[in-house]
Protein backbone atom coordinates (compact mmCIF):
# COMPACT_ATOMS: atom_id res chain seq x y z
CA UNK A 1 0.00 0.00 0.00
CA UNK A 2 1.28 3.39 -1.30
CA UNK A 3 2.14 5.57 2.15
CA UNK A 4 0.07 8.46 2.54
CA UNK A 5 2.82 10.75 3.23
CA UNK A 6 6.34 11.25 1.68
CA UNK A 7 8.76 9.47 2.55
CA UNK A 8 11.46 12.56 3.24
CA UNK A 9 8.48 13.09 5.87
CA UNK A 10 9.22 10.46 7.78
CA UNK A 11 12.77 11.40 9.34
CA UNK A 12 14.46 14.25 11.07
CA UNK A 13 17.60 15.05 9.20
CA UNK A 14 20.72 16.40 10.16
CA UNK A 15 22.99 17.42 7.98
CA UNK A 16 27.19 17.94 8.87
CA UNK A 17 28.35 21.17 6.78
CA UNK A 18 32.25 21.52 6.72
CA UNK A 19 34.47 24.45 7.89
CA UNK A 20 36.14 26.99 5.82
CA UNK A 21 38.32 29.37 7.24
CA UNK A 22 38.85 31.47 3.79
CA UNK A 23 35.32 32.99 3.47
CA UNK A 24 34.14 35.01 1.70
CA UNK A 25 36.52 35.27 -0.86
CA UNK A 26 37.57 38.18 -2.55
CA UNK A 27 38.11 36.97 -6.17
CA UNK A 28 35.96 36.08 -8.70
CA UNK A 29 34.33 33.75 -6.50
CA UNK A 30 32.45 34.16 -3.68
CA UNK A 31 33.10 31.16 -1.88
CA UNK A 32 34.24 28.43 -4.28
CA UNK A 33 32.95 25.19 -2.44
CA UNK A 34 34.20 22.11 -3.92
CA UNK A 35 31.65 19.17 -3.71
CA UNK A 36 31.84 17.89 -0.55
CA UNK A 37 30.59 20.58 0.92
CA UNK A 38 27.36 19.83 -0.89
CA UNK A 39 24.20 18.61 0.94
CA UNK A 40 22.47 15.29 0.23
CA UNK A 41 19.93 14.77 -1.96
CA UNK A 42 16.60 13.81 -0.66
CA UNK A 43 14.58 14.43 -3.83
CA UNK A 44 15.36 10.57 -4.32
CA UNK A 45 13.15 9.11 -1.77
CA UNK A 46 10.70 9.99 -3.43
CA UNK A 47 11.59 9.40 -6.89
CA UNK A 48 12.29 13.22 -7.70
CA UNK A 49 14.87 14.47 -10.09
CA UNK A 50 17.09 17.43 -8.27
CA UNK A 51 16.55 20.66 -10.18
CA UNK A 52 19.92 22.06 -8.46
CA UNK A 53 22.44 21.39 -5.67
CA UNK A 54 23.45 23.39 -2.59
CA UNK A 55 26.35 23.70 -1.09
CA UNK A 56 26.78 25.01 2.37
CA UNK A 57 30.08 26.30 4.33
CA UNK A 58 30.46 28.10 7.53
CA UNK A 59 33.19 30.17 10.03
CA UNK A 60 32.94 31.97 12.73
CA UNK A 61 32.14 35.14 10.32
CA UNK A 62 28.73 33.96 9.10
CA UNK A 63 27.38 31.10 6.70
CA UNK A 64 28.03 30.58 2.69
CA UNK A 65 25.09 28.85 0.70
CA UNK A 66 25.85 28.06 -3.23
CA UNK A 67 22.91 26.54 -5.39
CA UNK A 68 23.83 25.95 -8.94
CA UNK A 69 21.11 24.76 -11.39
CA UNK A 70 21.34 23.39 -15.12
CA UNK A 71 19.23 22.25 -17.64
CA UNK A 72 17.51 25.42 -18.18
CA UNK A 73 16.66 27.07 -21.41
CA UNK A 74 15.32 30.66 -20.37
CA UNK A 75 17.15 33.44 -18.08
CA UNK A 76 15.97 33.52 -14.25
CA UNK A 77 12.30 35.38 -14.35
CA UNK A 78 12.07 38.26 -11.42
CA UNK A 79 8.69 40.01 -10.47
CA UNK A 80 9.46 42.45 -8.24
CA UNK A 81 5.52 42.18 -7.15
CA UNK A 82 6.16 39.19 -5.94
CA UNK A 83 9.06 37.46 -4.94
CA UNK A 84 7.45 34.63 -4.48
CA UNK A 85 6.53 33.60 -7.59
CA UNK A 86 10.75 34.46 -8.65
CA UNK A 87 13.27 32.63 -9.70
CA UNK A 88 15.28 32.04 -6.63
CA UNK A 89 16.04 30.18 -3.14
CA UNK A 90 14.45 30.95 0.19
CA UNK A 91 16.44 29.78 3.52
CA UNK A 92 15.28 29.60 6.98
CA UNK A 93 17.51 29.57 9.32
CA UNK A 94 17.29 29.26 13.01
CA UNK A 95 19.69 29.77 15.38
CA UNK A 96 18.77 27.98 18.28
CA UNK A 97 17.46 24.68 16.02
CA UNK A 98 14.30 24.90 18.29
CA UNK A 99 12.74 21.85 16.94
CA UNK A 100 9.87 22.08 18.95
CA UNK A 101 8.12 25.34 18.76
CA UNK A 102 5.25 25.94 15.49
CA UNK A 103 5.96 29.49 15.75
CA UNK A 104 9.39 31.50 14.90
CA UNK A 105 11.05 33.03 17.80
CA UNK A 106 13.56 36.16 16.88
CA UNK A 107 16.14 33.42 16.20
CA UNK A 108 14.30 32.48 13.15
CA UNK A 109 15.38 34.11 9.97
CA UNK A 110 14.20 34.19 6.55
CA UNK A 111 16.37 35.85 3.47
CA UNK A 112 15.01 35.25 -0.10
CA UNK A 113 17.98 35.43 -2.45
CA UNK A 114 17.72 36.08 -5.95
CA UNK A 115 19.72 35.56 -8.81
CA UNK A 116 18.43 38.61 -10.93
CA UNK A 117 16.48 41.74 -9.45
CA UNK A 118 18.99 43.89 -8.11
CA UNK A 119 21.00 46.98 -9.64
CA UNK A 120 19.72 49.93 -11.53
CA UNK A 121 18.94 47.69 -14.71
CA UNK A 122 17.93 44.43 -12.12
CA UNK A 123 20.55 42.44 -13.45
CA UNK A 124 22.46 42.04 -10.22
CA UNK A 125 21.22 39.16 -7.82
CA UNK A 126 19.22 40.61 -4.79
CA UNK A 127 19.01 39.71 -1.28
CA UNK A 128 15.63 40.01 0.92
CA UNK A 129 15.06 39.45 4.33
CA UNK A 130 11.34 38.57 4.68
CA UNK A 131 9.23 37.87 7.49
CA UNK A 132 8.01 34.47 8.82
CA UNK A 133 3.95 34.61 9.20
CA UNK A 134 2.39 33.54 12.80
CA UNK A 135 6.26 33.81 14.17
CA UNK A 136 5.73 34.53 17.95
CA UNK A 137 8.47 36.95 18.03
CA UNK A 138 10.53 38.70 14.80
CA UNK A 139 14.09 38.34 14.12
CA UNK A 140 15.93 42.10 14.22
CA UNK A 141 16.26 43.20 10.60
CA UNK A 142 19.43 42.81 9.49
CA UNK A 143 21.48 45.29 7.55
CA UNK A 144 21.06 43.48 3.88
CA UNK A 145 23.85 45.88 2.57
CA UNK A 146 26.04 43.55 4.44
CA UNK A 147 25.11 40.33 2.69
CA UNK A 148 27.44 39.63 -0.27
CA UNK A 149 26.08 37.81 -3.63
CA UNK A 150 27.42 36.61 -6.84
CA UNK A 151 25.65 35.06 -9.49
CA UNK A 152 27.73 33.35 -12.83
CA UNK A 153 25.27 33.00 -15.10
CA UNK A 154 25.46 29.83 -18.09
CA UNK A 155 23.55 28.64 -21.38
CA UNK A 156 22.12 26.17 -19.63
CA UNK A 157 21.98 27.72 -16.46
CA UNK A 158 23.23 29.90 -13.36
CA UNK A 159 25.05 29.71 -10.04
CA UNK A 160 24.36 31.87 -7.20
CA UNK A 161 26.46 32.48 -4.22
CA UNK A 162 25.48 33.82 -0.48
CA UNK A 163 27.59 35.06 2.11
CA UNK A 164 25.31 35.60 5.27
CA UNK A 165 27.25 37.20 7.69
CA UNK A 166 27.07 36.94 11.83
CA UNK A 167 25.81 40.28 11.75
CA UNK A 168 22.54 39.51 9.65
CA UNK A 169 22.10 36.02 11.68
CA UNK A 170 20.80 37.35 14.93
CA UNK A 171 22.54 34.38 17.86
CA UNK A 172 24.76 33.44 15.29
CA UNK A 173 27.18 31.56 18.19
CA UNK A 174 28.91 28.23 16.75
CA UNK A 175 30.78 27.66 19.72
CA UNK A 176 27.72 27.76 22.29
CA UNK A 177 25.13 27.02 19.67
CA UNK A 178 27.19 24.21 16.74
CA UNK A 179 23.62 23.28 15.41
CA UNK A 180 21.11 25.39 13.45
CA UNK A 181 18.17 24.76 12.50
CA UNK A 182 17.83 24.92 8.55
CA UNK A 183 15.07 24.89 5.43
CA UNK A 184 15.45 25.76 1.88
CA UNK A 185 12.31 26.38 -0.80
CA UNK A 186 14.12 26.79 -4.45
CA UNK A 187 12.00 27.95 -7.42
CA UNK A 188 12.67 27.91 -10.92
CA UNK A 189 9.59 29.29 -13.53
CA UNK A 190 11.25 26.30 -16.02
CA UNK A 191 12.34 23.36 -14.44
CA UNK A 192 10.53 23.55 -11.17
CA UNK A 193 11.07 23.46 -7.63
CA UNK A 194 13.07 21.47 -5.05
CA UNK A 195 13.24 21.50 -1.16
CA UNK A 196 15.24 20.53 1.42
CA UNK A 197 12.60 17.27 2.71
CA UNK A 198 9.17 17.88 2.80
CA UNK A 199 7.32 20.52 -0.03
CA UNK A 200 4.18 22.59 0.13
CA UNK A 201 1.90 20.19 1.37
CA UNK A 202 3.69 21.02 5.08
CA UNK A 203 3.57 24.76 6.55
CA UNK A 204 7.60 24.62 6.26
CA UNK A 205 7.43 28.45 5.73
CA UNK A 206 5.78 29.11 8.80
CA UNK A 207 6.49 25.99 11.36
CA UNK A 208 10.19 25.63 12.56
CA UNK A 209 9.56 22.70 13.72
CA UNK A 210 9.63 21.23 10.30
CA UNK A 211 13.21 22.41 9.58
CA UNK A 212 15.98 19.88 9.64
CA UNK A 213 19.16 20.55 11.21
CA UNK A 214 23.05 21.55 10.09
CA UNK A 215 25.80 20.34 12.28
CA UNK A 216 28.70 23.10 12.17
CA UNK A 217 31.27 20.52 12.33
CA UNK A 218 35.64 21.74 11.93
Amino acid sequence: MPSLLPHRFLFRYSFPVRYERKLPKSGKKLLGLPADFALPDLCELDKAEPIAELRVAWNERGLGIAAELKGKKRAPQFDPRNLDASDGLRVFIDTRNTQNIHRASRYCHQFILLPAGGGPQGADPLAVQAPILRAREEAPRANIAEIRLAVASSKTGYALEAWLPASALYGFDPDAQPRLGFYYALRDCELGEQFLSIGPEFPFAVDPSLWSTLELVR
